[in-house]
């Protein structure tokens, strides 16, 4: 039984060794590498990272840290950004720069009422007059649309109709300085005063 399996063992290498060889001259890419032949792999020219040494007591102190931290921030509301438009300025605080008012004799405060009520009944005689007159002339321009509708229906649409032409309108861009093309304007010079806030 043994002599049978070496024979047919030393058949199939000596067949691979004779199909190797008629074979070897063909073979150029590393896809059709022998089997015969002996592999090798490239060489490695890298150290591999050495894994450090973590103290499972340091990190434990790192993540007890990081929860203060945490608690901390959160047991101190967020501090919101102030809106200086709405905020006063400290000079106007200061008390000496209060005025008082002038002290008025009985006579000089009489004067002014009786001045500010003959204002009042002059503006609104004014206010009445140019109402009237509006009036008026808005009634004028009523019955002038009625006759004239009675007269002709075409006048009184051309009548009726918007003018375009009343008030004209030229308007001609300069023609002295052409536009310069990719032209960038220059922003001018000044001062940044903007806070930034952090939190």
């Amino acid at each position: 039984m043994a002599g049978i399996v070496c024979h047919t063992v030393s058949r199939i290498l000596s067949s691979q060794a004779s199909c190797s060889s008629s074979v070897v001259a063909v073979r150029h890419s590393h896809w059709f590498t022998s089997v015969l032949s002996l592999k090798t792999s490239m060489p490695l020219r890298a150290e591999p990272k050495k894994k450090k040494k973590v103290d499972p007591r340091r990190e434990i102190m790192m993540k007890e840290r990081l929860k203060k931290k945490l608690k901390r921030l959160e047991r101190v509301p967020p501090e919101l950004i102030p809106i200086e438009d709405f905020i006063t300025p400290a000079k106007c605080f200061d008390e000496t720069r209060i005025r008082d008012a002038p002290k008025l004799s009985f006579e000089e405060s009489e004067r002014r009422a009786l001045l500010l009520k003959e204002w009042s009944r002059y503006k609104y005689a004014q206010h009445q007059t140019e109402m009237d007159t509006i009036n008026e002339a808005l009634e004028a321009q009523r019955q002038a649309l009625d006759e004239l509708k009675l007269e002709s229906e075409e006048l009184y649409k051309a009548a009726v109709s918007p003018d375009t032409d009343i008030f004209p309108f030229q308007h001609e861009g300069p023609s002295y300085t052409p536009p310069i093309t990719n032209y960038e304007a220059p922003e001018g010079k000044y001062n940044d005063i903007t806070r930034v806030y952090t939190q």
